[in-house]
């Protein structure tokens, strides 16, 4: 029994290595990753795996040559994106000093038929300060890409340049574009006396053509306000050739309600200053001419609006909702809608997740186009870090952070009608050739990667590539991981051109569509053009009084203030221009003659009902960042006005032992009452700031344990305020609040109660604090704030 069994054990074994023996291996496999196209982007990049045979190493240099050298001059490619994840990916980062040394890499060089669709919901920097005075989309991230589109074939053929002509114009060109000033130059040739020698580098028809752009700034009095302002020039010079295509006996409050006017001029403008910077035709297209807003609702149910502020948010929370908010009906252009139809690679550029591709596709007509071209190569280029105030919490498990497949999530979660047909491929940063010490330097300074998390990204029905897509010369260099943008052209490359290879089930099929998701109504509401709204915001505020109260000797200048409070509230977006209807006056007190109660606060602000005056303590005005805190949390104030009738506090004794107080509060009659809310929102707040109710409708009252200090609602209203723009601006509030990030227990029921009541605060915040639109008032308001 014993010998059979092991005569058939080695008759097995025989067997086994005789299999194995005949067997071939494909060379293939000895190049590193999974999937076919990982292995021939790598080949591609890294060049023959080592210990190859000589034929094996000729087959490989063959391939690699193939792949390398095959011409996709003709291949259409379309990319979305915005800012710097874009310009980078298209040809490098315009911005940085470092781009002048290969200007022309990228994916402009091995497809020369790229075109861009841009996010244009920017609202910070020049591009911020150029929305205060015209009714233009952003045109900071188009002025970023578009130079970042110049094409050396292009620039030769149009000025007769050698190569290194092309390459000390393009040199001159970021000279140009990137220039930023403070003050208002006295003139064309004092502007351009800031880029240095840069114009007299350029060729003459192009310098001639940039003179007359800047000519045209001050020629131009729909300039007039914004060369006062700090600006970028390359934004000026874009606006001065929109603004060129454009009738000047229209003003810009004339063009704020003209944007049939605004969308031809802006596509003829980008297409005027791409072909002299020896771009691509069409080479960049904003993703729609109308002015938009980027509105963002995190986990804990806060709401904000702006790109600026939300990249600057610190919450602590995840995202949940990403919306778009238009100034009218969002329009965009037939030329995109040609250029994706006709596209063989369409690409998701890499970027900030809320504030890059999903704008883009909640402009109607634009993701249902993607979704209709069945043939093209659709590829996600994942983001490398981990993004501060993005990405730094994921939905899914909020202790960890982002994964590919989260952010996969977001995009169906927030895209209207989903992800499906949007992209198949995502190609991600393969860590493997990362060292371990830059790994562990950026983890030590907070920077963590993206994680591609593979099993669950090819669950959700997408193909993962992995690959090393990062900069080897800026690792060296600077020791920091960033794309490359030829890596990434070629990765592209050889990921198309693989396609051939690879059988359709290799292609992904996105799962169908979770019933959690975007619907078409991220552009219900239509907030004011900014333009319009900083207009009315300084409007309102000239007629506010700046005044000092009683030994008060500050040197307040009453245009600084004024000024100072006009870029708080530009800041918060968030806020509706009524409610800056509730004050008539900043008053600026001595500390000497400051006669809050402090015992319980270091609030050194307060609303004043009787003079409508928002009282500030000197010693505020010194520092921006305090004013803010004043300024708002009485602002806040402001809106309960003269809710009150009367307030006091009675002690509670029982046997002759004091147990505590009793806060009563009673509010005035209805129609005697100036306030921003209805009878019962403010029914519904004080309830929310823990007052009870009496059979007196006007009676509220709230019990205060022992010598415990407590927020009044006046006090809370404004905390609540300033938290609610800004959790760092109220660290009382931010406290309160901690007590939603922790994980819920079933062992402890107060803390559901209390969490219940945080959340419901928030509500009423968002519902009945920050629902109204700017510029209209609430029923009744203009007869009681006069």
């Amino acid at each position: 029994m014993h010998r059979t069994t092991a005569a058939g054990e080695g008759g097995d074994l025989d067997r086994n290595l005789t299999d194995l023996s005949m067997r071939r291996i494909s060379p293939l496999e000895l190049l590193p990753h999974e999937d076919l196209r990982e292995k021939l982007v790598d080949l591609v990049l890294n060049g023959q795996p080592p210990g190859c045979d000589q034929q094996t190493a000729a087959l490989f240099s063959q391939l690699r040559k193939s792949l390398v050298e095959h011409s996709v001059d003709e291949t259409k490619v379309v990319v979305f994106g915005g800012g710097t994840g874009l310009s980078n990916l298209i040809g490098g980062d315009s911005r940085r000093d470092t781009w002048t040394r290969r200007p022309f890499s990228g994916l402009k060089e091995i497809f020369p038929l790229t075109r861009s669709v841009v996010c244009v919901t920017d609202d910070g920097g020049s591009t911020g300060e150029l929305m205060k005075d015209l009714p233009l989309v952003a045109l900071g991230d188009l002025r970023h890409v578009l130079l970042s589109s110049i094409q050396l074939e292009r620039l030769q053929r149009l000025y007769a340049l050698s190569g290194q002509a092309a390459c000390a114009t393009a040199m001159a060109l970021a000279a140009i574009f990137n220039y930023r000033f403070a003050a208002r130059p006295a003139d064309a040739v004092e502007l351009l006396g800031g880029c240095g020698d840069a114009l007299s580098r350029l060729p003459p028809p192009l310098g001639f053509f940039v003179q007359e752009l800047v000519n045209h700034l001050f020629v131009d009095r729909r300039f007039n306000r914004v060369l006062e302002r700090p600006h970028c020039l390359g934004n000026l010079l874009l606006a001065a050739a929109v603004y060129r295509q454009i009738d000047p006996s229209f003003d810009n409050v004339q063009l704020s309600a003209r944007p049939d006017l605004l969308h031809q001029a802006l596509l003829a403008g980008l297409q005027s200053l791409s072909s002299h910077l020896g771009a691509a035709d069409q080479a960049v297209l904003p993703c729609t001419s109308t002015p938009a807003q980027l509105r963002l609702i995190y986990t804990n149910g806060v709401e904000i609006r702006g790109e600026n502020k939300s990249s600057l948010a610190r919450r602590g929370v995840p995202v949940d909702r990403v919306f778009v908010d238009f100034h009218g009906e969002p329009r965009t252009y037939n030329e995109i809608l040609d250029a994706i139809s006709e596209a063989d690679i369409v690409v998701l550029a890499p970027g900030s997740l809320y504030s890059s591709i999903i704008p883009i596709f909640s402009v109607p007509g634009l993701a249902d186009c993607v979704r209709d071209n069945r043939r093209a190569l659709k590829v996600l280029v994942s983001n490398l870090w981990v993004q501060a105030g993005e990405t730094d919490f994921s939905i899914a498990d909020p202790e960890r952070k982002f994964h590919v497949s989260d952010m996969i999530r977001a995009y169906e979660r927030n895209i209207p009608g989903g992800i499906a047909g949007l992209f198949h491929e995502v190609l991600c940063l393969s860590l493997r050739d990362v060292p371990a010490s830059v790994l562990q330097r950026y983890a030590v300074e907070g920077k963590v990667p993206i994680y591609l998390d593979r099993r669950v990204v090819k669950e959700q029905g997408f193909v993962p590539l992995e690959c090393g897509l990062f900069s080897k010369e800026a690792l060296i260099e600077h020791g920091v991981i960033q794309h490359d943008p030829a890596i990434l052209a070629q990765a592209i490359k050889t990921v198309h051109l693989a396609r051939t290879f690879v059988g359709e089930r290799e292609n992904g099929n996105p799962r169908p569509r979770e019933e959690d998701q975007a619907e078409n109504f991220s552009y219900g509401r239509e907030p004011l053009v900014p333009c319009v709204k900083y207009r009315m915001i300084n409007d309102i505020l000239e007629k506010i009084e700046v005044q000092r109260y009683g030994i008060c000797d500050c040197e307040l200048d009453p245009l600084k203030i004024r000024a100072a409070i006009g870029d708080i509230i530009w800041r918060h977006c968030d806020i509706p221009l009524q409610h800056l209807r509730f004050f008539a006056a900043v008053r600026c007190v001595h500390e000497e003659e400051w006669r809050r109660d402090q015992r319980w606060d270091n609030v050194y602000s307060f609303f004043d009902p009787p003079s409508r005056t928002i009282m500030i303590r000197r010693d505020q005005f010194a520092d921006p960042r305090r004013l803010e805190v004043a300024f708002l949390i009485a602002l806040g104030e402001s809106l309960l006005g003269d809710y009150a009738a009367e307030k006091r506090v009675e002690d509670v004794v029982s046997d002759g032992l004091r147990l505590g107080k009793v806060y009563h509060l009673r509010l005035r009659p209805e129609g005697e009452r100036t306030c921003l809310f209805s009878p019962e929102d403010l029914r519904r707040y004080l309830a929310l700031a823990r007052m009870e109710a009496t059979a007196d409708p006007c009676h509220f009252t709230r019990l205060i344990n022992g010598r415990e200090g407590f927020t009044p609602p006046g006090l809370f209203m404004g905390l609540m305020y300033a938290w609610y723009l800004d959790n760092r601006l109220a660290s009382h509030i931010e406290y309160k609040m901690t007590i939603m990030k922790i994980r819920q227990s079933d062992l402890i029921p107060e803390q559901q109660k209390m969490v219940g009541r945080r959340k419901n605060i928030i509500a009423f915040f968002r519902e009945a604090v920050f629902a109204g639109e700017s510029g209209q008032s609430r029923p009744g308001l203009q007869q009681r704030c006069r």
